[in-house]
């Protein structure tokens, strides 16, 4: 079974290496109100004003003012939320109920709070390097 990549299109602002600073035309991928969009889009146009930059693998040689076609990957923005939102809750949870089988409240919160800094350094660990999604980063796929 093929499923699509998500696409969005943007303007390369600059480059930095091997990567390139794109400028999006929308917020996120376009489909929150297609079958299976997320709908973040609404969420962050409440916290967001500014102009939407990202860093993204230039793969294809984009130069700067070129217009753009980015892909996401299937899946990574979930895999990447799961990673950076449930990972850190379930392991504050789970350090908090082991703290309170070792002893009362004070126990629970430093179970949960040791547990909460870990999954962080875990994160951010794995938000170093090429790994940072699991599927790859965005890039570039054609102008």
């Amino acid at each position: 079974m093929y499923i699509e990549q998500t696409t969005i299109h943007a303007v390369v602002r600059s480059l930095e290496g091997r990567n390139a600073v794109v400028e999006t035309e929308q917020g996120g991928c376009g489909r929150c109100h297609e079958k299976g969009g997320c709908g973040g889009q609404q969420l962050t146009q409440m916290f967001c004003n500014g102009k939407k930059t990202f860093q993204v693998d230039n793969t294809i040689g984009a130069a700067v003012g070129d217009r753009v076609t980015i892909a996401v990957a299937p899946g990574s923005v979930r895999r990447t939320a799961n990673l950076a939102y449930v990972l850190p809750l379930i392991a504050t949870i789970v350090g908090a109920a082991l703290g309170a089988s070792f002893g009362g409240d004070l126990s629970a919160i430093m179970g949960g709070a040791v547990a909460l800094i870990i999954s962080f350094l875990y994160v951010i660990f794995r938000s170093q390097g090429d790994t940072g999604n699991f599927s790859g980063r965005p890039h570039i796929i054609s102008r």
